[in-house]
């Protein structure tokens, strides 16, 4: 039996942490009019909110440390069509070991690497060998491929 007490609280939770508390006023707006302010409000929101996209970071990077394309994808490990496929399809979502591989051929700080992760909808978990792994070569500065390739291997993590 559902304990509609429980529910009506759990609602009243919800509402409240997700700062959606409505109140009652003495008239009502058409469903149009709701619409077009929640609209607006969404819209504000993201404008707000939105950080830069994976291709933005990933040729502001690039501008920044002066390096050319070229380069970063060869470090990376990627072929020119690949990274191609990223620097002209702003919807395109590489897997997560594509973005850490070019984080690294970009020599990123690991707090820039977590915001260029981030860029991508990934992040660096704290309960995963793999990323703790990486989280270690990024926060040392250790960007060799190479390197990392063997000490993943040894540890019989996924190598690039």
């Amino acid at each position: 039996m559902i304990d509609h007490k429980l529910l009506e609280e759990l609602k009243e939770y919800i509402d409240f942490h997700l700062h959606l508390v409505v109140y009652e006023s003495s008239f009502k707006l058409s469903e149009p009019i709701l619409e077009e302010c929640h609209s607006f409000e969404i819209d504000d929101f993201i404008k707000r909110h939105q950080k830069p996209s994976l291709q933005e970071l990933l040729f502001q990077y690039i501008d920044e440390r002066e390096l050319n394309d070229a380069d970063v994808y060869k470090k990376a490990g990627m072929d020119r069509r690949h990274f191609s496929k990223i620097r002209s399809n702003p919807v395109y979502k590489p897997r997560k070991t594509t973005v850490i591989a070019l984080a690294l051929a970009l020599e990123l700080d690991s707090d820039c690497a977590e915001e260029f992760l981030n860029a991508a909808g990934y992040s660096l978990s704290g309960s995963e060998r793999y990323d703790l792994a990486i989280r270690f070569f990024l926060e040392r500065g250790i960007y060799d491929m190479q390197s990392i390739n063997e000490t993943l291997h040894y540890l019989s993590l996924k190598t690039f």
